[in-house]
């Protein structure tokens, strides 16, 4: 435990969530992780324990504690060797819930952040295209006000909860005259009319449900509207702090996962006479993978730390997620070398971590695409401001 971060209070909180974990959720994975459908009765017992209102008011439910109680559950939820049950949680408490407490009003906020916190209701965000993953401005799906309504015509996909969940955050054009100043956001309910959604067979992550989803002129009310109209964008910007941030966390805590596991292995296999984890190849590297990976993490600490205390921290949360996953997946490449053949087979947990962990460089934006902000705002010194609602 890090006392410059992490409290008693803290520790406690993570021994009682890693029970909890072990006892409701692990025996679960297994089945999850081959259906590809997780059951709603876990969401319901997360949401009793209040895992899923850590960081949201009181007001609705939530306990508004401290970002490091994010921190934990994060690293946690990665321990437990299940990317895509990490992903379904942490998509709808971090992507979906965090529009509906930021831009929704108090009705929004009654009929959708509420059952969100008890986990009697399950959202998804959905901004990705078909023809523009991180090009967010490049969005194609229009909303045409009509009266007191909106029509909803587009599509998306790999979107995470986009299957099964109840609601959809939904990000569309307005005004596309405007480009990336014309853009709305909304909360839709899942059973309006024309909404249709296709699930996808994904590399990993196997337990959470990605879809496509097409809207056919799907008509919703005006007051659906989050926050202002042709706001959307800079709300979506703001908000990919976070998201980026908690993508970095999940990595080195993977990454971590990955070397205990190792290192535990490595002291039992026998080679030669000796444990191979006396062997100074063996010994060096890990040396390395265990140094990459505190960097990491420190460097996620400090930026959560900065978050928390209210601080724009668009540029390290951009670092966070481009550094952290691509040492992640390079720990996880190794550690499945330590084992040899073993780490070969399903039965060891480091192919699904390989698989797992591979999608880090590519969501919440591409490495490619973190890279080029980084550089506009290192060389060509542009500056990202908050959002007003």
């Amino acid at each position: 435990m890090n006392s410059m971060y992490f409290t008693e209070e803290h520790q406690l909180f993570r021994e009682s969530l890693k029970d909890f974990l072990q006892k409701e959720v692990v025996p679960h994975i297994e089945k999850w992780e081959q259906t590809g459908v997780i059951d709603r009765f876990i969401w319901k017992k997360f949401g009793d324990m209040g895992f899923l209102g850590i960081n949201y008011p009181e007001a609705y439910g939530g306990m508004n504690l401290d970002l490091f109680y994010t921190v934990i559950l994060l690293e946690e939820l990665q321990k437990i060797n299940s990317g895509g049950f990490a992903a379904a949680i942490w998509a709808h408490m971090y992507l979906a819930m965090t529009h509906l407490n930021a831009e929704g009003d108090e009705t929004i906020k009654q009929n959708y952040l509420v059952p969100s916190i008890s986990g009697d209701k399950i959202g998804c965000l959905c901004i990705t295209e078909p023809f523009g993953g991180s090009d967010v401005a490049g969005l194609r799906t229009t909303a045409v006000k009509k009266g007191d309504s909106y029509i909803i015509n587009g599509s998306k996909t790999f979107i995470t909860n986009g299957v099964l969940s109840d609601y959809l955050i939904v990000a569309a054009k307005t005004s596309p005259e405007l480009g990336n100043k014309g853009i709305s956001i909304f909360v839709i309910d899942r059973d309006t009319k024309g909404i249709s959604a296709t699930k996808l067979d994904k590399l990993g992550w196997r337990a959470s449900d990605t879809g496509e989803i097409a809207f056919d002129n799907v008509e919703i009310p005006a007051s659906q509207l989050m926050g202002e109209e042709n706001k959307g964008f800079p709300y979506i910007m703001q908000h990919f702090a976070l998201e980026r941030l908690i993508m970095g966390i999940n990595a080195h805590a993977r990454a971590e996962f990955a070397l205990e596991y190792a290192l535990k292995y490595m002291s039992e296999r026998q080679a030669f006479g000796k444990t191979i984890d006396q062997f100074q190849a063996l010994r060096h590297n890990i040396a390395d993978l265990y140094t990459d990976t505190e960097i990491c993490k420190e460097f996620n600490y400090s930026v959560a730390y900065r978050l928390n205390k209210g601080e724009y921290v668009v540029k390290e949360a951009t670092m966070s997620k481009l550094k952290s996953t691509k040492v992640a997946d390079e720990v996880i490449y190794q550690c499945l070398q330590f084992l040899g053949g073993y780490g070969y087979m399903e039965d060891y947990p480091m192919a699904r971590l390989l698989r797992d962990s591979r999608l880090g460089p590519i969501g919440g934006g591409t490495s490619e695409i973190l890279r080029e902000i980084i550089a506009k705002m290192v060389i060509d010194k542009k500056e990202y401001r908050p959002a007003t609602k």
